[in-house]
């Protein structure tokens, strides 16, 4: 009994590194596991209209990133068609973005604007964005293009 505990351990254990090894890279804001918007169902944003957690039994994976759901209804709508509901540079802050940063975004700070999930890093920056919304979608945009691809670390120096 004992080896058959040892031996499900390790098959865990190798898993779980695996997992990281296995993360998402760089353009995605995820967890060293993979876990992206902290756990919090991308799809739910625009069905409920709320920053609503994800059952850690209802997940998909998606360019390495794993996203959980809320509902396996709420899976299924995003699987059909996941760039969708994929939040705004990768799940970044929005207003660092258009700062050229890399900064976490808090799922509790989103907005959708034009079908597209934006998500900020605090509620201070989420009302200095939404001073000038379009004007900062612009600026990230053309910033996302030379940031997508460097570490958060990068862009500090």
């Amino acid at each position: 009994m004992n080896t058959l505990k040892s031996f499900i351990g390790g098959v865990a254990l190798s898993l779980t590194l695996a997992g990281s090894a296995m993360a998402a890279g760089v353009d995605l804001n995820a967890s060293s596991t993979g876990l992206a918007l902290q756990g919090y169902d991308p799809v739910a944003y625009f069905t409920v209209g709320e920053a609503t957690e994800g059952d850690w039994k209802i997940t998909s994976v998606y360019h390495d990133a794993t996203y959980r759901f809320a509902s396996a209804e709420n899976k299924a709508t995003f699987e059909a068609n996941p760039e969708a509901y994929l939040p705004a540079y990768g799940g970044y802050c929005a207003f660092g973005a258009a700062m050229g940063f890399k900064f976490d975004g808090d799922p509790d700070n989103w907005k959708i604007v034009d079908d597209k999930l934006y998500l900020n890093l605090s509620d201070e920056i989420q009302a200095k964005w939404e001073e000038d919304v379009p004007g900062f979608i612009v600026k990230a945009n053309a910033n996302w293009t030379d940031i997508a691809d460097k570490s958060p670390a990068e862009l500090q120096n």
